[in-house]
């Protein structure tokens, strides 16, 4: 198992993890909230039970003291009483400044009938009043307090995840910086003495041919050099034609691999398309993608370089035949480190997509792979 997958599966346990809080903590607010309600109705059916009481009085002589005091001591549930033909009678607990509005008190009416089941007071002349009622602030507050926390914490996980994931970038920019300068410095020294020692091999009279596939691989270590170099710092884009730069490409990759693989594309060497390119570097993207391709067909098959022309873009499809990519695995192929080969670093791809996106300002995807079929990789490039 590599570091993706654990990092995956370590994801994958945090986030149950904070789902299981967040539905616990649900769960155990609304289980708050149900026995609230019980108890806020119960405090409206002995506030029932005082106005019917009260009503029931005929003697000025008993003592009604502690009715009076059960009726006033609501304080915190909005309550309407009407006669039976839904007039209102009286109301608690509700604006203080609209007690008087109609209008106000008839909506606050319509609110408690869908809201809850009236509490019926009958009366000893035989008649009945019913008291409407709706959930206290507080026991709305609380309904509303799970959801508001679910949002809270995805918030924060949420800042806390771009936060992270700003950093962990930040971290890699700088790394990259100083692995490419470091490895352009590396490779300069030898490359210069390379050269030096080409000059003195012809003076020696050295045999031309052999001088001249030397002077190739000198140019090839100059070539990646310079691509290190430009890696570790903004490169200039040119207009240039990416047709050349494609046909070189696929010459190169062709010159140094199988006989069995065969390379098709929808245009020709004397084609032209101009738009803003760092050539050195967008070889490096088209020699990667070339080669994993190569790597995945188990160097035999064929690899299709389509162009679509669009008024702003350019579309590049890579296709080859090869091993395919799971779906699960279209971003994760582009992270430093991820790699399926026994050898290399796992590193190609990283840089293809910084060279496209952060370079070209364009973008490079996995459009569409099959398992045991093949796989399309796509570049989008600016055209101005």
């Amino acid at each position: 198992m590599n570091i993706y997958s654990k990092k995956q599966i370590w994801k994958l346990i945090l986030l149950v993890f904070a789902i299981f809080i967040g539905v616990a903590s649900f769960f155990t607010t609304n289980n708050l909230v149900k026995k609230l309600s019980v108890e806020e109705r119960k405090k409206v059916e002995l506030w029932a039970l005082g106005t019917r009481q009260l009503s029931g009085i005929e003697s000025d002589e008993r003592d009604y003291s502690f009715i009076i005091e059960v009726v006033k001591n609501n304080e915190t549930v909005p309550v309407i009483l009407t006669d039976k033909n839904g007039n209102i009678i009286s109301s608690r607990n509700l604006d203080l400044n609209k007690e008087k509005d109609t209008v106000y008190l008839q909506k606050q009416l319509s609110k408690m009938k869908t809201a809850n089941e009236p509490i019926v007071i009958n009366l000893l002349d035989g008649d009945k009043n019913f008291i409407y009622y709706k959930e206290s602030t507080l026991l709305t507050q609380l309904f509303y307090f799970p959801i508001i926390q679910f949002a809270v914490i995805a918030l924060f996980l949420l800042v806390s995840y771009i936060a992270f994931s700003t950093s962990r970038k930040a971290e890699q920019n700088q790394v990259w910086v100083g692995m490419s300068k470091e490895t352009a410095h590396q490779l300069g020294t030898p490359t210069s003495s390379l050269l030096a020692n080409l000059e003195l091999l012809r003076l020696k009279n050295v045999d031309e041919n052999l001088i001249s596939e030397l002077e190739k691989d000198v140019h090839r270590l100059e070539k990646i050099t310079d691509r290190f170099s430009k890696i570790g710092s903004v490169p200039k884009l040119q207009r240039e034609n990416i047709i050349k730069v494609l046909i070189d490409s696929i010459k190169y990759v062709k010159a140094r691999s199988s006989e069995k693989i065969i390379f098709e594309y929808n245009f020709s060497e004397n084609d032209q398309l101009f738009l803003p390119l760092n050539v050195h570097l967008f070889e490096w993207v088209i020699e990667n993608i070339c080669k994993n391709a190569i790597d995945s067909m188990g160097g035999s098959g064929k690899i299709k370089i389509h162009l679509d022309d669009r008024i702003q873009f350019l579309f590049i499809d890579l296709t080859d035949e090869g091993k395919g990519i799971p779906k699960s695995k279209f971003k994760t192929i582009f992270q430093p480190g991820y790699t399926t080969k026994q050898r290399g670093w796992g590193l190609g791809l990283s840089l293809s997509e910084r060279i496209i996106e952060s370079y070209h300002g364009g973008r490079i995807f996995v459009n569409h792979s099959e398992i045991n079929k093949g796989t399309t990789m796509r570049i989008i490039l600016k055209k101005t």
